[in-house]
């Protein structure tokens, strides 16, 4: 799974999930990308289980790149635990997902197999995606 090797301070709070992603928000390595079209979190176990189903059925060809990084502590209290008492150990990683931000990326495979990739990978994500195309591809 994904997670800093190190951070600053063990837990954050929870923010805002609001606007839309300014920053990688366009298509930079490959033909083919995965695109949020809602804001939310995206946790390691998502990350990964959408990057296994994409390799698995791409096979050999083509390359793929994650485009997000959980970075963000959650903390979770244990189960039946009184009200009080502070705030939880960080139980898992998330990463901050706006809308219009590219999760991955693909390149060296024909349209349609990017397609399928990307419509397995989609079903591993909570969060609503679309597939978008480098303009002016072959």
């Amino acid at each position: 799974m994904l997670m800093p090797k190190r951070t600053k301070f063990r837990k954050q709070q929870r923010g805002k999930r609001r606007g839309k992603a300014t920053r990688g928000a366009e298509l930079n390595f490959g033909d083919y990308g995965l695109q949020a079209t809602a804001c939310g979190w995206l946790t390691t176990r998502e990350i990964e289980a959408a990057r296994i189903a994409m390799t698995r059925f791409i096979k050999r060809g083509g390359k793929i790149w994650i485009r997000v990084f959980p970075d963000k502590p959650v903390t979770k209290k244990p189960a039946e635990t009184r009200m009080g008492s502070g705030k939880g150990n960080p139980e898992d990683w998330v990463a901050v997902i706006k809308p219009g931000r590219i999760l991955y990326e693909m390149e060296g495979i024909t349209e349609d197999v990017a397609k399928e990739a990307f419509r397995l990978a989609g079903h591993k994500i909570s969060l609503p995606t679309r597939i978008i195309y480098r303009e002016g591809r072959v």
